[in-house]
Parts: C-alpha cells; structure tokens; sequence
C-alpha cells in the first residue's frame, strides 16, 4: 500500500512552433515511433495541410473541433467488491480525455487503408469532425458500455 498520497507533478510540454500549442505537440509526440520527431511533425502538418483543402476553414480549429467530438466525457473502471469485479462508470479528467482522444484517432488512422500517414490521418480527422470514423465508434462504444453498467456506478468512490 502507498505511503504517501503525493500527485506526481506534470511536465509542461513547450508549444509547436507553428501553431504554439501544447495540443499539437503532445499529438506530434504521441505519433512519434522511435524518436522520429521531426518525421512526425512532417506528417502531422502536411495532414493538416491536407485538411485544409478539403474544408476550406482554418486547419487548427478544424483540429481542435475533431478532437473534441472524439473525447470522451465517461467510461468505465475495474473495481474489485467482494471477491467479484464490477464494471463501474466514472467521469473522464480533462488530461485523460485529451489522450484518449489522441490515442484513438492515431490507432484509427493507422489501421485506415490508405497511401500515405499523412492521407490517413488527415481522413480520420474528417471523419472525426463529421461524428464518423473508427475514432467516433471507440468514444461511442465505451459510452455505451458505462451506460450499461450504470446500476453499479454507486461502486464509484
């Protein structure tokens, strides 16, 4: 058992510097693979760019308005009560949502049929801002579970 009931600090993430935002970087640094940062940001940006075209709008607040119809608001935690484990739905906190939201769209975009990452990406994101897509499905499903699960959410402590 724990000791002590301490939060470990949370480092601040220096702002891209094309947008200066934190969002952006913590996105571009989820995608990375094997400290490829600046292949990362390649992407990233030229989906952005990619996006840009297709909607006509500003390519960030098309970001931003993608990512937040991915996040999502519940879900549900193992809580083990007397020898059985029950399912209980609790509320998501600001900084989960956002990297489930990140996680979601890049597992979707990687398992898109596509040529390019920066094609896949900049589809999903689409996707993701007309409320479809396999990112959409995942906040969906995981909604539908806690609200099946919402007789034990007097579990939730």
């Amino acid at each position: 058992m724990a000791r002590r009931r301490t939060r470990s600090l949370k480092r601040k993430m220096k702002p891209d510097y094309k947008y200066s935002s934190e969002t952006v970087t913590k996105f571009i640094n989820t995608m990375m693979w094997s400290g490829k940062k600046s292949t990362s940001e390649d992407i990233f940006y030229d989906a952005l760019a990619i996006l840009k075209e297709k909607t006509g709008e500003d390519e960030y607040t098309v970001f931003e308005k993608a990512l937040n119809n991915v996040k999502p608001e519940i879900e549900v935690k193992s809580r083990r009560v007397g020898g059985v484990t029950y399912q209980v739905p609790v509320e998501v906190y600001p900084a989960r949502k956002l990297s489930l939201a990140i996680r979601w769209i890049l597992t979707s975009a990687r398992g898109r049929n596509g040529k390019t990452m920066a094609q896949k990406l900049s589809a999903e994101l689409m996707d993701a801002l007309n409320n479809t897509g396999g990112a959409i499905k995942k906040k969906d499903e995981v909604r539908r579970m806690a609200e099946s699960n919402r007789a034990f959410s007097h579990y939730a402590w």
